[in-house]
């Protein structure tokens, strides 16, 4: 009897899904902490204009306060591998989760733009430990049968934070000011931080790893991820390689990379270990995810841009009409669960990858007029296309790694994430700004003097400026030069999607390439 009643001790109370009731329950609290890390994001981004009008900022400061996050945060991706083994994910998470919701508090009461960026790096540097060491739990502490609930629940998060991020921080701007975007984390954050100091005990810390810390690893590695990021941020608005300091960062990241890889390969404990590389399957989840990073943050911009410089959209406007994907992606996740279960995975990435290409496609038909509803179906593709391909990319990657090398692979496998959203901005900006100083070229040829249909569209919109007098010529030649923009901008965004048509198409060509993923390496069960 007394055996018994030790096994119900040790396996608690099971839910209809077969999980233990306290694990899941620690599961979800870390989830939510998650959401508010990556949520943090695009919900400041909506509305930097706000907080730059509270802080007096210029415009050339007023960026820092997302660059500065984005670089702290990409240096502790990889890092929370290394620091979840030594304080174990009990202390790592909670940790996070507490210094995530001071930061927020602290940056609610900036009263400076050089508060707000410290404050601002911090929060995304603690906060970035929350993100891999999710992913790595759900692939280390459940076993593989039950990949198919928890994988869905994981992937619904990491994609709808970044999509309804504009709505969310819209609504808070529009309702009360910007310091809410950052005191709407104090009481979920502290639920977050003491629930999974009480209930997660899946590992125990190895205090001895801090000894073998590689500090220098560590320095290499931030020198350069940080600059790679700042380089990729601030590369499309400053012109690239015409800017100094786009050049000196640029240097700084190369002389970093090589002193990183060497001391990664050379180091008896590197801060960074790359060897689950070396597993096939790891690899190309990871390639496929960097793809995906440019779905999910280049689609998550591009549409907020159209329908601000176009449309002239407000925040909360945009937020409203982004949030077509969210619910998209919400519904979607059970489909992507069971599916997990019946298909492939590479059937069901191959169909998310059409999913993205037919949303694409759909778009390059843009024009000036396109409204909520012309942007619906092409939302809701994005949205189903994103859970689909999700959760079987997690799976290849991380769902057959042996149980010792999950944490630290799930730090990588996020960083190739975060890197592909970050490549793949910079490279739709670039893409934007050349295409329409193309398109103006070609349509100022089409204005010019001596072209009919140019010279009876300025006189109509002379006519209909009579009532200025002297001034009515030089109004309209004025509104005609804004039409001729605003046309060259919707064909710049069109060329755009037609790239990324072209991008996830080639991914759906070359995915019958791809090795099957070979059944579990023996991981995910448990804990301690």
């Amino acid at each position: 009897m007394s055996a018994i009643a030790a096994a119900g001790q040790e396996r608690p109370p099971l839910l209809m899904l077969g999980i233990p009731a306290r694990k899941f329950i620690a599961f979800i609290f870390m989830v939510f902490g998650m959401f508010m890390a990556i949520l943090d994001i695009q919900i400041v981004s909506a509305s930097l204009s706000e907080i730059q009008a509270g802080l007096a900022a210029s415009s050339d400061e007023i960026s820092w306060v997302q660059t500065s996050y984005l670089i702290a945060e990409v240096i502790m991706i990889p890092l929370s591998g290394f620091l979840s083994r030594a304080l174990s994910t009990r202390w790592l998470f909670a940790a996070s989760a507490a210094g995530f919701t001071i930061m927020s508090f602290l940056c609610a009461t900036a009263s400076s733009i050089n508060e707000m960026i410290v404050y601002r790096a911090l929060q995304g540097f603690i906060g970035g430990g929350m993100i891999p060491t999710v992913f790595a739990t759900a692939f280390s502490a459940f076993p593989r049968n039950k990949q198919a609930v928890v994988s869905p629940i994981i992937g619904l998060v990491a994609t709808l934070a970044p999509t309804i991020g504009p709505t969310i921080g819209g609504y808070l701007t529009d309702l009360f000011s910007w310091h809410w975007l950052f005191l709407v984390n104090i009481v979920p954050g502290v639920i977050v931080a003491i629930a999974t100091f009480l209930l997660v005990d899946f590992d125990e810390p190895d205090l001895k790893l801090l000894d073998r810390f590689d500090w220098w690893g560590l320095l290499f590695m931030a020198g350069f991820l940080g600059s790679l990021e700042y380089v990729l941020e601030e590369g499309p608005t400053n012109d690239w390689f015409d800017d100094e300091l786009i050049v000196l960062f640029t240097l700084l990241a190369a002389a970093s990379c090589v002193a990183f890889f060497a001391r990664v390969l050379l180091a008896k404990m590197p801060v960074v270990d790359i060897r689950a590389f070396r597993d096939r399957n790891f690899a190309t989840g990871s390639a496929f995810s960097f793809v995906m990073g440019i779905g999910l943050y280049g689609l998550t911009y591009l549409y907020p841009v159209y329908l601000g410089r176009i449309r002239g959209y407000s925040a909360l406007m945009i937020g409203e009409t982004m949030f077509v994907s969210g619910l998209a992606m919400f519904f979607a996740a059970p489909l992507a669960g069971r599916l997990m279960t019946r298909l492939d995975p590479r059937a069901m990435m191959g169909l998310g990858f059409a999913g993205f290409a037919l949303g694409t496609w759909q778009v390059t038909s843009i024009t000036s007029d396109w409204d909520f509803w012309e942007l619906f179906v092409p939302q809701v593709l994005r949205g189903v296309s994103m859970m689909i391909c999700m959760v079987p990319i997690s799976n290849v990657a991380l769902g057959t790694l042996p149980p010792h090398e999950i944490k630290n692979a799930s730090g990588l496998f996020n960083l190739t994430r975060n890197l592909g959203g970050a490549v793949g901005l910079a490279l739709i900006n670039t893409l934007l700004n050349n295409r329409l100083d193309l398109h103006l070229v070609r349509l100022h040829e089409q204005v010019a003097w001596g072209r009919t249909a140019a010279e009876e569209t300025l006189a109509k919109i002379t006519q209909g400026m009579a009532p200025l007098g002297s001034n009515a010529e030089i109004a309209a030649i004025k509104k005609l030069a804004g039409i001729v923009r605003q046309q060259a901008t919707v064909m710049a965004f069109a060329d755009v999607f037609y790239a990324l048509t072209f991008l996830f198409l080639a991914l759906v060509v070359i995915l019958p390439l791809v090795k099957k993923p070979r059944a579990a390496a023996g991981g995910g069960g448990g804990g301690h």
